[in-house]
C-alpha cells in the first residue's frame, strides 16, 4: 500500500488539469519523518505541499555533479526516496558520502550532523578556490 496520494490541479490552460502528488496525511509521519515528534509531524502533514508530477520527468539540463565535486547525506531509515537509491545516487555522483540514522527528514531531525556536512563542503570548496 503506497503512501502517495495523486490529485490534480488547474493548469490555467483552457480548464486543462495534471496530476500532483502529496503523501496521504494519515501515513506521514510513518513514511516521511518517523524520527521527528508527533505533534510536528501533524503540522507537516496538514501543510504540506505536493508536488507536481512533472518533476519527475522534466529534464532539467546536464547535471552538475558531472562537472562539480558533490556532498551527500544519506539517511539510513529513509521510506519516501529509499536509503538505497539515495546511496546509488550519491555514489554514481561520485560524491562524499555522509550516512546518518535518520527518515528522510534528515535536515530536520539531525540539523547539526547535516550542517557539518554543508560546512566541510563549503570549506573545501572555499580552499580549492584559492
Amino acid at each position: 500500500m503506497t503512501a502517495q496520494v495523486q490529485r490534480t490541479y488547474p493548469t490555467g490552460k483552457d480548464g486543462e488539469t495534471a496530476p500532483e502528488f502529496l503523501i496521504d496525511p494519515a501515513k506521514l509521519r510513518e513514511v516521511f519523518a518517523a524520527d521527528i515528534p508527533e505533534e510536528r509531524t501533524a503540522v507537516m502533514a496538514a501543510t504540506q505541499r505536493p508536488v507536481a508530477a512533472a518533476a519527475f520527468t522534466d529534464r532539467s539540463g546536464p547535471p552538475a555533479w558531472k562537472s562539480l565535486p558533490s556532498w551527500a547525506v544519506v539517511a539510513t531509515a529513509d521510506k519516501a526516496a529509499g536509503t538505497d537509491l539515495v546511496r546509488s545516487m550519491a555514489r554514481r555522483a561520485g560524491a562524499e558520502t555522509t550516512e546518518i540514522e535518520s527518515s528522510h527528514v534528515v535536515m530536520i531531525s539531525q540539523p547539526q550532523a547535516v550542517t557539518e556536512v554543508i560546512v566541510k563542503a563549503a570549506g573545501a570548496v572555499a580552499a580549492s578556490d584559492r
